[in-house]
């Protein structure tokens, strides 16, 4: 463990200074990476389920309280966005979906918090990596211009620390975009569950006042 925590030390002790900017990236992307995968793990729910549940409470009990409080013991987004609804029940259709639009309209703002970052990390962490590229080659060619090849370590130093950030930006790079792709298609399948469960609870309250 020693030797692999020294052999890490070492590989970010011959990146150069770029090696700070590199880590705090990374460590961004992490915190952010662990923060969205927590809160899309909890928005989830059982939606074929839920929408059952409002279903019933509202066509079986007749009971938009009832309904509510399904809502609320389910929670997240799509239960969050018809409870909107349904607190609006006995006003026009127009309100209705009014209303739930609104509510939409924050909790995709929830859901997308930190993607943005996310998508920043994945695009500056190779930039970075080049700069570091930039400068180490440039360090390389002095060390040349100023000793020629009488030392061929200093000068192997500077394109090994090109390489190194190069890498380490790509390494970063790589598994943050990966991330951002799958938290957005996450969202993606939120967005179309609201969609339908918000048409579902219209058509609900369509059948309700037929049957009244």
């Amino acid at each position: 463990m020693s030797l692999v925590a020294g052999s890490l030390l070492q590989f970010f002790k011959d990146g150069g200074f770029m090696m700070w900017p590199l880590l705090l990236t990374a460590i961004t992307g992490i915190a952010f990476v662990i923060e969205r995968w927590i809160a899309l793990a909890k928005a989830k729910i059982n939606t074929e389920e839920f929408l059952t549940n409002i279903r019933a409470a509202l066509l079986k009990k007749k009971s938009v309280k009832e309904a509510i409080a399904v809502c609320e013991e389910y929670g997240g987004p799509i239960a969050n966005i018809l409870k909107a609804g349904l607190s609006r029940y006995g006003e026009t259709e127009e309100e209705i979906e009014r209303s739930m639009e609104i509510a939409s309209t924050h909790e995709l703002a929830r859901l997308e918090r930190g993607l943005a970052v996310l998508a920043t990390v994945s695009n500056i962490a190779p930039l970075m990596g080049f700069l570091g590229t930039v400068t180490g080659m440039i360090a390389s060619f002095k060390t040349l211009q100023q000793q020629g090849l009488s030392d061929p370590g200093a000068v192997a130093k500077g394109i090994s620390e090109a390489l190194i950030t190069t890498a380490s930006g790509l390494a970063i790079a790589v598994p943050t975009l990966v991330a951002y792709n799958w938290f957005t298609a996450k969202i993606s399948r939120f967005v179309l569950e609201i969609e339908t469960g918000s048409t579902i609870l219209i058509e609900t309250f369509t059948e309700m006042g037929k049957k009244r």
